[in-house]
């Protein structure tokens, strides 16, 4: 049974940070590409950072690069996503997911179809 689960979610004002994290089980996360979706009310599920298994290379959607980024912590199991400079436009459900095989980082953001999924966070980003 290999499973995912988020958490750090919640509300944050626009400008502010955040950090989600992404704890796994059953397996282990650093023999595994990782990457971190994200869906809106209404819109579909994208891809907002991907971190390939093969090379290490990480995408990233348009809409956050420079603000969004990714670490790893290997005696945790866990993988985080750092946000900066939140928008009400990334207020959504976001969800980690793990793929053993092998895929480019912007693929595996692409692709969709991955092996786990976490249950998902929301973030919500207000005044």
């Amino acid at each position: 049974q290999l499973q995912l689960v988020e958490s750090g979610g919640g509300l944050v004002q626009p400008g502010g940070s955040l950090t989600l994290s992404c704890a796994a089980s059953g397996f282990t996360l650093d023999n595994y590409a990782i990457g971190w979706f994200r869906q809106a009310p209404g819109k579909e599920r994208e891809g907002v950072l991907c971190r390939a298994k093969s090379d290490g290379r990480t995408y990233y959607a348009d809409s956050v690069k420079g603000r969004f980024s990714i670490s790893r912590d290997n005696a945790k199991n866990t993988v985080y996503l750092q946000m900066n400079s939140l928008k009400p436009e990334d207020t959504a459900i976001y969800y980690c997911a793990a793929e053993s095989l092998t895929y480019t980082a912007q693929a595996m953001c692409d692709i969709k179809y991955l092996e786990v999924w976490g249950q998902g966070t929301l973030v919500t980003v207000s005044s």
